[in-house]
């Protein structure tokens, strides 16, 4: 199986990182599959420094004077290697090594302190022999500020038949040129480690909604599949710390709580990653499949029970709403493909509510997307001497869509960006001020308004 498995991906794995084993049949790992009850001590599981450092500084208490009940919402800053980031805050989500349509100075102008690389698209192109030739991903981006990296789980789950996924790792057929391949925990750290982001976030398996197995897809995913599911991806944290150790990577690497939608799974996921004491944790499974009231659900009960002085993290959600209550209920960083793809769709966020920019009555529309927005797409910069560059009518924007111009998915996916992170930029301001309850309450009236 060794040989195998360092054959399978010695092409895309630079061959100093086989130290001194890629799987867990390593002394560290012996006997794993038939003692999955046992907890393995994995030494010199923990760096001898904290590498990410947060600190909460203000919270949404209750106003008893006017019957302001609070929320679990806080304002922080986090420090990591490349940076310190404030919180809450919205990441852009760059999966080949780029916001898609997006220069770094653009990010930087409206606002973006962290972005996201995705491990399982960065591993097949352009290749870890690349990326370590640059230094990591930071220098082959040429993005300076912090990065983080998600493990490739998702992606090596979502290629459904062509992949098995076994308790040592997933075997799967390399969907850029069928290439077989093994990904588990170590080789992810391995990978992450090379990328050297920010923050890496451990292998898991991802609870689905709804079943993708032969057997069972389209149903609704059991509380003993569940369960199955989240064990394994606990078994997968241990692995992935003892390997993120070993490895000396200078960097943070997060848990991630499992469980599906069973919320007492879900507590004895959150319960087992902190006793393993990572720096920071992840809710992951939400925005699966599954309606918007079990997302939320999960969403009110896993992030508040999370450790208060370490970063709360919810992977892939949302929409401008699912942020806001996300904020409220604990969560310190978001993630979502929504601003760009829906941007590249035609599809606008603004304060006033959802805009479709191929909607005939855009035509002649002299006015900008949104009046209240000060980005590059609605208000435009001014140059030196007064000149303005920038500020697009919704004529222009919905002619460049029906001429099906480059340009146009740039300037839209701008906009919705910076929407995204101004919105997480009000919302600290409001924690600032005491006042997130009001801002709150004002932001549903505007959202709700219209366009």
């Amino acid at each position: 199986m060794q040989t195998q498995i360092q054959a399978g991906i010695s092409k895309t794995i630079a061959p100093k990182l086989f130290i001194p084993a890629m799987t867990h049949d390593h002394p560290h790992h012996h006997d794993h599959d038939h003692d999955h009850d046992h907890h393995h001590d994995h030494p010199h599981a923990h760096p001898a420094q904290p590498v990410v450092q947060f600190d909460q500084l203000r919270t949404d208490p209750p106003v008893p004077e006017t019957g302001y009940a609070g929320s679990h919402a806080r304002r922080g800053t986090l420090t990591l290697n490349h940076g310190m980031v404030q919180t809450p805050i919205f990441m852009p989500v760059g999966t080949y090594g780029t916001v898609k349509g997006v220069t770094p100075t653009s990010l930087e102008d409206m606002g973006a302190q962290i972005i996201l690389g995705n491990t399982f698209h960065l591993w097949m192109r352009p290749g870890l022999d690349v990326m370590q030739s640059f230094g990591g991903l930071h220098d082959f981006e040429r993005w300076r500020k912090p990065i983080l990296t998600d493990s490739g789980g998702f992606q090596v789950w979502s290629l459904g038949a062509m992949r098995k996924i076994t308790e040592e790792g997933v075997h799967f057929s390399s969907p850029v040129n069928g290439d077989k391949l093994f990904m588990s925990p170590e080789v992810s750290m391995q990978i992450q480690t090379v990328l050297n982001s920010d923050i890496a976030m451990q292998l898991d398996e991802c609870t689905p909604y709804l079943s993708v197995e032969p057997k069972t897809k389209g149903q609704v995913t059991t509380e003993s599949e569940a369960r199955k599911s989240m064990e394994m991806s606990l078994r997968w944290a241990k692995r992935s710390q003892a390997e993120f150790a070993r490895l000396e990577n200078p960097n943070a690497l997060f848990g991630i709580v499992q469980g599906g939608m069973f919320e007492h799974l879900r507590q004895e996921s959150l319960e087992a990653l902190v006793e393993m004491d990572f720096p920071g944790y992840a809710v992951g499974g939400v925005s699966v499949g599954e309606p918007k009231d079990e997302m939320l659900r999960i969403m009110a009960h896993t992030p508040h029970r999370l450790p208060w002085h370490k970063p709360r993290y919810l992977m892939g959600v949302g929409t401008p709403e699912d942020l806001v209550e996300g904020v409220a209920a604990g969560v310190d960083m978001f993630d979502c493909v929504m601003p760009t793809r829906n941007a590249r769709n035609g599809t606008l966020f603004t304060r006033f509510g959802d805009l479709k920019m191929r909607n005939a009555r855009h035509k002649s529309d002299h006015g900008p997307l949104d009046a209240t927005c000060t980005c590059y797409t609605c208000k435009g910069i001014t140059r030196p001497g007064g000149v303005v560059s920038g500020g697009f009518s919704r004529a222009y924007l919905h002619h460049l869509d029906r001429c099906g111009e480059m340009l146009s998915p740039m300037l839209l996916t701008i906009h919705n960006l910076h929407y995204y992170l101004n919105l997480m930029r009000e919302v600290r301001a409001a924690l600032d001020a005491g006042r997130f309850g009001a801002f709150r309450a004002q932001f549903k009236v505007d959202r709700a308004r219209g366009v």
